[in-house]
């Protein structure tokens, strides 16, 4: 994606601008209900999105129910995320094969249609790009997602309200977004659809539709949402949580913690940038064929830390400070960011009701 400049113009409806994406021959993925809750998955027709729809969330809780059937985007994030397309939980690396006198290796690397995203948050909109930055740091390990990632086209949408759980404010990723889209869609007050074109991609779609520029007032009523939209956060993340995490590895809030963790990973399956990963090797009986595939994992797994002679970080509360000092502190110095972009998944979806802003606060807050 190239940068461009940010124009907006408005729309009737975005199922004008999803009409032109999938008759433009583009596999398009997007909200829809399943299963009681809002997930990301392929539509095939426009009248698939999940409109009049919002979601209730706290920590520990999340449900789905029927709003203002004029609204389109009401609802915030819900238990999937954008990764799970970009970076499969279950990724075939390559394949060797003998060859007479040897062998030989195959990368593989699956097609990758024409794609956009259509709908996705401020909050993961920053996310992929924290796993392009972890990503572009591993290699060959990472060209599958970067391949990907490059030949997407994405659809913002920016929040008009905020879930409980949000604090995209506190991280600076949210709740609206400046850059990183190809396209964006806001939703005012009065009902009108804002769509601002953000790269030359982004421009080339827009063509087609030949909307009506948005006038000075609508643009400033798009301001307003944003606006609003943050001050409904009640949640933030401390300043300073880096190097307090990184001092207080000894507090003794860790113990409090994890006396009700029950390291079941939930976090780490809803966070939209975790990225452990296992690989595992497979081979057919003749022994002439052989695949190496990368399976999702959690440093929440007590096998995850197994070296030779047992594993590292045996206790729950081992697992849980490894957890939160590396999205929070030391990723900073691996990848020059946060790990985490406000998106409030972990706290919805933690059966417990763990919230990691009010970790945050207890331990920079326990000098042990």
């Amino acid at each position: 994606m190239t940068d461009n400049q940010s124009i907006q113009f408005r729309i009737g409806s975005p199922l004008e601008l999803l009409g032109v994406l999938l008759d433009g021959g583009w596999r398009v993925i997007g909200p829809v209900m399943k299963d009681g809750a809002i997930v990301y998955d392929e539509l095939h027709a426009p009248e698939q999105l999940p409109r009049g729809m919002i979601d209730r969330q706290g920590p520990g809780s999340y449900a789905v129910e029927a709003g203002d059937p004029q609204r389109w985007f009401d609802y915030v994030v819900g238990p999937q995320n954008w990764k799970r397309w970009l970076m499969p939980s279950r990724e075939k690396l390559w394949s060797i094969a003998r060859d007479g006198q040897g062998f030989e290796v195959e990368p593989h690397l699956e097609d990758w249609p024409k794609t956009a995203f259509f709908g996705i948050r401020p909050c993961d909109l920053a996310a992929l790009d924290v796993l392009s930055k972890v990503w572009s740091t591993a290699g060959a390990e990472g060209a599958g997602y970067l391949y990907r990632r490059e030949r997407t086209l994405m659809v913002a949408v920016q929040c008009a309200r905020s879930a409980p759980t949000c604090f995209c404010a506190s991280m600076e990723t949210g709740p609206h977004a400046k850059t990183g889209f190809d396209l964006a869609l806001t939703e005012l007050d009065d009902g009108e659809i804002l769509l601002t074109s953000g790269t030359d991609a982004g421009a080339a779609v827009t063509a087609v539709m030949q909307p009506d520029p948005a006038t000075p007032d609508q643009s400033e009523a798009a301001e307003a949402v944003a606006r609003r939209a943050a001050d409904q956060q009640k949640r933030h993340m401390p300043r300073g949580i880096a190097t307090a995490l990184a001092d207080n590895s000894e507090a003794a809030h860790w113990d409090e913690v994890a006396n009700r963790c029950l390291a079941c990973a939930n976090c780490t399956l809803a966070c939209p940038t975790c990225f452990c990963t296992d690989v595992e090797d497979v081979t057919d009986l003749s022994g002439d064929h052989a695949e190496r595939w990368r399976v999702w994992d959690s440093c929440f797994n007590l096998d995850f830390s197994y070296i030779h002679g047992g594993e590292v970080r045996r206790s729950v509360k081992s697992r849980y400070r490894q957890w939160m000092t590396h999205k929070l502190s030391s990723w900073h110095e691996q990848f020059g960011t946060s790990g985490c972009v406000g998106c409030g998944r972990c706290i919805a979806w933690c059966p417990v009701g763990i919230d990691i802003t009010e970790e945050a606060i207890a331990i920079a807050q326990d000098d042990g």
